[in-house]
């Protein structure tokens, strides 16, 4: 039994589950009910009853009093877990929204693919070496510039710069030639 709690809450809890459970298998059925009325699914119906469990057994370890009716108030607790687990679905669906509109529109079809991959390979080969090095070593191998900088034997602002100015002229390239 759950130690702290007054004489009244145990008895109120008539037929209590096993020892340190604080529902019986019939306040776990309703509480399984509820949470499925509640439209949550199959799926999560254990994790929402043991977070019913979960709030009892929180409760009585802060010292407050049982509920005088277990089962109804873990019930109450069941249909707002429901709440609260549709308001996560609507957020991740709206989160999964804003994702979505903040990708590229359409990928190019695989001959405007081709025309940019020979347009980019001509635009590294003009580029000066020392700045063909840094963009190839971020963008195509995807190191960090410290790791760069390392692996050069030069400063990170040296990296940087020489970043910028290859991606400028990368793209100055592009543009010109009318590719992007």
């Amino acid at each position: 039994m759950l130690r702290g709690w007054s004489r009244r809450g145990r008895e109120a809890r008539a037929g209590g589950g096993s020892a340190g459970d604080p529902l019986d298998a019939v306040q776990e059925r309703r509480v399984r009910a509820v949470l499925a009325l509640g439209g949550v699914p199959q799926a999560d119906l254990p994790d929402g009853v043991q977070q019913v469990r979960l709030r009892l057994l929180e409760r009585a370890a802060s010292g407050r009093e049982a509920p005088r009716d277990v089962s109804a108030w873990a019930a109450v607790v069941a249909s707002r877990l429901a709440v609260d687990w549709h308001r996560a679905r609507r957020r991740q669906e709206r989160l999964g929204e804003r994702l979505a509109a903040l990708r590229p529109p359409e990928h190019p079809s695989g001959e405007d693919r081709s025309v940019l991959s020979v347009a980019v390979a001509q635009g590294l080969d003009e580029l000066p070496e020392a700045q063909r090095q840094v963009l190839v070593l971020r963008f195509y191998a995807d190191l960090p510039v410290r790791s760069i900088a390392e692996q050069l034997g030069v400063p990170e602002g040296t990296v940087k710069s020489r970043l910028h100015a290859a991606v400028r002229a990368l793209r100055a390239r592009l543009h010109e030639n009318e590719v992007v």
